[in-house]
């Protein structure tokens, strides 16, 4: 195992002591020898990964997207977990079969009131048109036990009074605490850039403002800052703020995607699961996916040929994945 700064402008690599001889994820992670975590095939996608890490297990959501025989396409959301980040346990669909659904992208899952809370997004495709319509927009599932989620309730983070056909077209959610007032919740969501909204409750939401940054946000919270990791064209795009106002850029991660060919369409959808306080483990693993082909091509790249994969991290600069060597200076 290496490790490297990847950064735009910066082709900056150096080397980190990681694993043999150290407490924490050294062992877990090192033992990985794909980055691959779920392979997609030439009929299913696997994309937009979240995950939380409970009870030494790690439960995996994402985007499953299926090819049926007669070309038609379904997309839902699904889920799986592992003790090890190697052998997953068979996929479970959550959501129905339903192209004016679509519900997919679960943004990340948060605990309130004894109750575990995923985000996530209906995509319609009716017809077989390739992305979402109009009628995208974002909602919430509550479970007890990470496996049974009741029925998604409307994110209605424009505020009450407007109607859920005035919301616009939304996608991608997430949700966090805001660091300065710990009742207060945060959504962010791809719309206009990034819309943030507030609430005090998961239900009465109030629009806060836009930001300028692409889809797919996750935010992580290190040295009083908070840590927006969100998809450009390719790669994932960095920024830093303090206030969720002003934010200073911090480049664009692509990994190892140069060597790897099951991610050369793109790689995007980065989740960040911040597990550095975790004695186990002692990182922050990224979830992301990458597409072997671009979304255009006939061959696949959206709805077939996605895979998730995995890297990690001590500081949210330097980046490990299986496989990295660090090039010779």
């Amino acid at each position: 195992m290496r490790s490297a700064l990847l950064s735009a402008g910066a082709g900056i690599a150096r080397r980190l002591s990681f694993g043999i001889g150290r407490p924490g994820g050294g062992d877990l992670l090192s033992s990985l020898r794909s980055p691959i975590l779920l392979h997609g095939n030439e009929t299913t996608a696997y994309r937009d990964p979240t995950a939380v890490y409970v009870g030494g297990w790690f439960y995996l959501y994402f985007t499953q997207t299926i090819i049926e025989p007669n070309g038609q396409v379904y997309m839902y959301t699904a889920w799986t977990r592992s003790r090890d980040l190697q052998t997953w346990q068979d996929v479970v669909r959550l959501t129905p079969r339903d192209q004016n659904l679509n519900f997919s992208s679960p943004g990340d899952i948060v605990r309130f009131k004894k109750a575990w809370v995923m985000c996530l997004q209906t995509y319609p495709r009716p017809y077989g048109i390739q992305y979402g319509n109009c009628d995208c927009r974002i909602w919430t599932m509550r479970s007890r036990d990470l496996a049974h989620w009741d029925d998604p309730v409307l994110l209605r983070v424009k505020g009450p009074q407007i109607s859920s056909k005035d919301m616009g077209r939304m996608i991608d959610p997430y949700l966090l605490h805001d660091k300065d007032d710990s009742r207060k919740w945060l959504c962010l969501y791809k719309q206009n850039g990034i819309g943030i909204s507030s609430s005090f409750d998961l239900e009465n939401w109030r629009f806060e403002r836009y930001i300028d940054a692409g889809e797919n946000p996750t935010i992580i919270l290190d040295k009083g800052e908070y840590v927006l990791f969100y998809s450009p064209d390719n790669g994932i795009g960095v920024k830093r703020s303090r206030n969720l106002i002003t934010w200073r850029d911090q480049g664009i991660l692509t990994l190892g995607q140069t060597q790897w060919p099951w991610a050369q369409g793109r790689l995007t959808a980065g989740f960040v699961l911040d597990l550095r306080q975790v004695p186990e483990i002692a990182r922050a693993i990224m979830f992301f996916h990458g597409s072997a082909y671009p979304e255009d091509d006939k061959r696949g790249g959206f709805d077939s040929w996605c895979s998730i994969g995995i890297a990690w991290s001590e500081d949210l600069e330097h980046w490990e994945w299986p496989g990295y060597q660090v090039p010779e200076p």
